[in-house]
């Protein structure tokens, strides 16, 4: 009984720390309105504060091997890190050019442009079900897509579309490199950023209010949410973790809803209902099944 009372506290802890996650991550729309500053600028001083906090994790967890933390994540990881930071580079853009709804839906249908992707590069045999659900999330963004070209933020929406694939390469590759260590690939993409974009930012043109906001922004969205995501999905299932980071995309609406009162479109919210419904069937249908989510 004692055992199983520890594993039902572990459980319940995951739990916990992946919504917590989910909420910190969906604090990107927040943030990009909230920040008066070029994206550029944004995008250097929110990787440089993301990176030096997850370091510091890292040195905290690994003391001594540090250093060999850091190397261990290998060429996979250092193709991971540099996906990963042209995914968020491309994702702020696409914030600053379309509504924080369009973007965050689009971002949703990660799992099934992974499949897809797996399944042209890889020859990865998918079900019928994860097909049929890409099928419904292409039909929802499609919509959005349709919408956004009469609403004149077309080039936001391909963004964002951008971003969603690198991450689903970025998911391919750890999917077929398991060994790759996720907090030190995510510190090197973190810190990569900065120097990506240090040509086009002006990282001393800030002021000490925007200083405290840009702190926040790479603590709290992303290093927090990233530290929290891993220790939390070790102790869950991830079927379950898919399913509660699917809260991260009406979480984002609602943040800009409630502190910038930024409504979605209509054609914005029936294609982002279609795509939410495809998400959350999917990772539904793989638990009963008990096949592991594709964005596991």
């Amino acid at each position: 009984m004692g055992a199983m009372d520890g594993s039902m506290t572990g459980h319940a802890r995951g739990i916990l720390l992946i919504t917590l996650s989910a909420v910190a991550f969906s604090s990107v729309g927040f943030f990009t309105r909230l920040i008066h500053l070029d994206a550029w600028t944004m995008l250097f001083w929110r990787g440089w504060f993301a990176g030096v906090m997850i370091l510091c994790v890292i040195a905290a967890r690994e003391r001594s091997n540090t250093w060999e933390a850091i190397r261990a994540i290998g060429r996979p990881g250092l193709v991971v890190a540099v996906c990963s930071s042209a995914a968020t580079i491309l994702y702020v853009h696409a914030l600053r050019r379309t509504s924080v709804a369009d973007a965050a839906v689009i971002f949703a249908a990660v799992p099934f442009v992974t499949a897809g992707l797996g399944w042209l590069w890889l020859g990865t045999a998918e079900a019928w079900t994860l097909l049929a659900a890409s099928l419904v999330a292409v039909v929802g963004i499609s919509i959005m897509a349709g919408g956004a070209v009469g609403e004149g933020h077309l080039t936001g929406d391909l963004l964002a579309f951008g971003m969603t694939v690198c991450m689903a390469v970025m998911l391919l590759i750890l999917r077929h490199r398991r060994e790759t260590p996720m907090l030190p690939a995510a510190c090197l993409s973190a810190l990569l950023c900065p120097l990506l974009v240090w040509p086009f930012a002006s990282p001393l043109e800030v002021s000490l209010r925007d200083m405290v906001e840009l702190f926040l922004f790479g603590t709290t969205q992303f290093g927090l949410g990233l530290v929290l995501l891993t220790i939390g999905g070790r102790l869950i299932s991830a079927t379950e973790n898919a399913l509660l980071n699917t809260l991260e995309t009406p979480l984002a609406i609602a943040w800009v809803w409630v502190c910038f009162r930024e409504t979605p479109s209509v054609t914005s919210f029936i294609g982002g209902v279609i795509v939410m419904a495809a998400v959350v069937a999917q990772v539904w249908h793989g638990g009963r099944s008990g096949v592991a989510s594709v964005v596991a």
